[in-house]
């Protein structure tokens, strides 16, 4: 067990020092090509345009950042181990079919659609003369890689079961694909939209991931606790240089990756209800985008002056900051209300 956290603390550690020291690297790469933040300005989102206008120019696809080093360190470590088996270089190995191989995936596969979206967007192309993919275009390719998650889940992981905290396991046989896309799906793009504020969905992910480390390393997953392990310092890297004013921001190459692999993170744990809790802020922020595209369909009227909720607040005047540490710290107490439920759930 103590060898276990070892470990654990050891990748989390290492993760922060790679990626705080290939930050430069990027960031030189990112500005020399004038791969810039575009604000949109149709005129539908003025509000939006006004409190971001200051951004414009600020390179987007930090998430490289993120997604580059867990992808080098866990290629690193599995590699060696085959080259030295020993049972040393074994023991930091940590990419197990059974536990890291799909999550992994799911980053690299979701990171490198979004890097395209990125990449359409700051050379201008796309919806709104930017924006890059189309909503209905996204939609559909994330949502093919969900399939091709709940299937390896269905048949290769022979998965079936949902668990409800307090209540056990439910059997539900195929019902467990459509339930899962949705999971994955939604999580992705409710990441997505908290990724508006500098250092917002940074520090959101860093403690939803925590926490189901947590609950990966309780349930004896150390490979996938290492894993969230990995996700979590190279988070504290990316924050450093994503606080205001940031020198990057995430993009859809970090913040979907991350959303998906977050999902099937909690799919894997089988304790994906908690994302209720431990990924609160991502659940609120969608849901204020769907209660204001419905309220203006039916009602011809916002309910949030502007959407997601985040805008909202700035809009009222809260500087950003304020936004973001405050968000920060409903999504600590939030996750610690998870880790509880999961907790107590293990007890009883």
């Amino acid at each position: 067990m103590e060898m276990q956290i070892i470990r654990v603390l050891f990748f989390s550690v290492l993760s922060f020092v790679v990626a705080i020291l290939s930050a430069p690297l990027l960031t030189h790469f990112l500005y020399k090509y004038k791969l810039g933040k575009k604000i949109r300005n149709s005129g539908k989102t003025p509000i939006f345009s006004e409190l971001h206008a200051h951004k414009a120019g600020t390179p987007t696809m930090g998430g490289i950042l993120i997604w580059g080093t867990v992808l080098a360190l866990i290629l690193f470590f599995y590699f060696l181990s085959n080259i030295l088996p020993s049972n040393t270089w074994q023991f930091f190995n940590f990419l197990s079919r059974s536990e890291t191989l799909l999550p992994l995936g799911a980053l690299i596969a979701t990171a490198l659609i979004g890097l395209v979206d990125d990449w359409l967007d700051v050379t201008g192309k796309g919806v709104f003369g930017g924006g890059g993919l189309k909503l209905r275009h996204r939609l559909i390719i994330y949502t093919l890689i969900a399939i091709f998650g709940t299937l390896w889940f269905y048949f290769k992981l022979d998965w079936t079961v949902i668990h409800l905290p307090f209540f056990g396991n439910f059997e539900i046989g195929a019902w467990y694909i459509p339930i899962f896309i949705f999971i994955i799906v939604a999580t992705a793009f409710s990441v997505n939209e908290t990724d508006g504020l500098d250092g917002l969905a940074g520090g959101t992910l860093l403690i939803s991931f925590a926490a189901y480390g947590v609950i990966a390393f309780v349930m004896g997953r150390y490979d996938l606790a290492t894993f969230c392990a990995v996700i979590i310092g190279a988070l504290l890297a990316f924050i450093w240089f994503n606080i205001p004013p940031a020198r990057f921001y995430m993009g859809d190459t970090g913040a979907m990756s991350l959303g998906m692999t977050l999902g099937i993170i909690a799919m894997l744990t089988n304790n994906a209800l908690l994302l209720i809790f431990i990924g609160f802020i991502f659940l609120i922020e969608s849901l204020s985008v769907i209660i204001q595209i419905l309220s203006k369909k039916i009602r011809h009227k916002k309910v949030f002056l502007s959407a997601p909720i985040h805008h909202h607040f700035q809009a009222i005047g809260w500087p950003e900051s304020k936004v973001v540490m405050r968000f920060w710290v409903i999504a600590g107490m939030a996750a610690a209300m998870g880790l509880i439920i999961f907790l107590l759930d293990k007890t009883i």
